[in-house]
């Protein structure tokens, strides 16, 4: 599912206008974002979690030439799946 996507069946189970789906779909998003960067965590219950983990720097390879490379510290999002959806998924196998 995309994010129009999400924002047309939020608009539609809703019967609200596209634009108040948007701004809501927006606004969860952003909400998110700005928690992640503050280094916080997001838990919804019965879907998942996210949160940052942070990665420290090393010297790597190129993989063509065999030169090392320094490979700067970075930081991405994890995603964790609940239990009750990981049943969920898994409860017609």
């Amino acid at each position: 599912m995309t994010r129009a996507e999400l924002v047309d069946e939020l608009a539609r189970r809703r019967a609200i206008h596209r634009e108040v789906a948007e701004s809501i779909v927006d606004e969860l998003f952003r909400a998110m974002l700005e928690t992640l960067q503050e280094g916080g965590r997001v838990e919804i219950r019965g879907f998942g979690s996210f949160k940052v983990r942070e990665y420290g720097g090393y010297t790597g390879r190129n993989p063509k030439t065999g030169q090392e490379i320094a490979v700067a510290p970075k930081r991405l999002p994890v995603f964790k799946i609940s239990r009750t959806l990981h049943e969920q998924l898994n409860q017609d196998i």
